[in-house]
């Protein structure tokens, strides 16, 4: 019989998970999502988020509770009489009222290879580190973070010029494909779990902004990698000079280039970048207030050619 399911998540990537269990037949009974948030220019207008937009086109209830650690919000999640919650990237960390609040427990899509980056922003982590392979896992969850034991696991690898956005796109549609297939073998009792190893655990911190800015006396991939892992949010930024006036600039898209000079220094008019060891190449930029464009396209407006620094 198709499975009773509370769905958990807030943005983005949660939502082809959502619309996949759909459509493989099981009942969606509620989702839970983070409240409305303000958006816009002036940050006036509440916003729901993706996933809520999804279930209202699905029909479904939604809540979005600003905690749940309440008695009177576990007991109406314990109300749904689900055989299952699905988690993904729903922003709150789940009590244990919650985790034993339906028969067979909570169910998380985790975007990585536990026990390497457990925690907040695995996707960005893993390409920052300069890994080559990445995953998502379906993880029955427990009261730790990222801890509980692992039903099913499909590997993705990294390219060497990937950059998170992509990283993330994939991920998403891999997610969901895995979901379904773990709630087809936990409807039929088949779902096997396996602790995690306890060697190799790495915490996925979340992004603090001082790690935006780019640092040009590190090694070049490390550059390189911190470019691509931040792509396109937060985005990875320096400053340029130009016509007498400071300038910050953001930088999408790069690769690894031959040559050397002192850190920052371009070093041909292609934009290839010094760096502490190496140097990299510009390949996708945006100035503030501008879209994202090509560095052809950005080297026509700007003058910033060989000799140029970048700070």
């Amino acid at each position: 019989m198709p499975l009773r399911v509370i769905f958990m998540g807030t943005p983005d990537f949660s939502v082809p998970t959502l619309r996949a269990i759909a459509e493989a037949g099981h009942e969606i009974v509620c989702v839970y999502t983070q409240p409305p948030r303000p958006a816009g220019r002036r940050g006036l207008e509440l916003t729901p988020s993706p996933v809520q937009r999804e279930a209202e086109r699905l029909g479904v209830e939604v809540r979005s509770p600003v905690s749940l650690k309440g008695e009177a919000e576990q007991a109406a999640f314990r109300a749904l009489n689900a055989d299952v919650a699905v988690v993904v990237a729903y922003g709150l960390l789940l009590p244990k009222p919650i985790l034993e609040g339906t028969r067979l427990g909570c169910y998380n899509g985790h975007a990585s290879l536990l026990p390497r980056w457990r925690g907040a922003a695995p996707i960005q982590r893993a390409i920052m580190a300069g890994d080559a392979e990445t995953g998502m896992m379906v993880m029955k969850m427990d009261v730790g973070l990222d801890t509980g034991p692992v039903a099913m696991t499909e590997r993705v690898t990294i390219g060497p010029g990937m950059t998170a956005g992509e990283l993330h796109d994939r991920l998403m549609g891999v997610g969901a494909e895995l979901m379904v297939a773990a709630l087809g073998r936990l409807e039929q009792g088949k779902l096997p779990l396996t602790p995690q190893a306890e060697d190799g655990v790495v915490y996925a911190k979340k992004i603090d902004k001082a790690e935006t800015r780019i640092d040009w006396g590190q090694p070049a991939r490390d550059v390189h990698n911190g470019i691509r892992g931040l792509s396109p949010f937060p985005g990875a930024w320096c400053e340029m000079e130009t016509g007498g006036k400071v300038e910050r600039l953001k930088l999408l898209r790069s690769t690894l280039a031959d040559g050397s000079g002192a850190p920052g220094e371009v070093l041909d008019d292609r934009l290839a970048i010094a760096c502490g060891g190496g140097a990299v190449r510009l390949l996708e930029v945006q100035r503030a207030g501008g879209k994202a464009v090509s560095v052809d396209e950005f080297l026509r407006g700007a003058k910033l050619g060989k000799g140029g620094r970048l700070l």
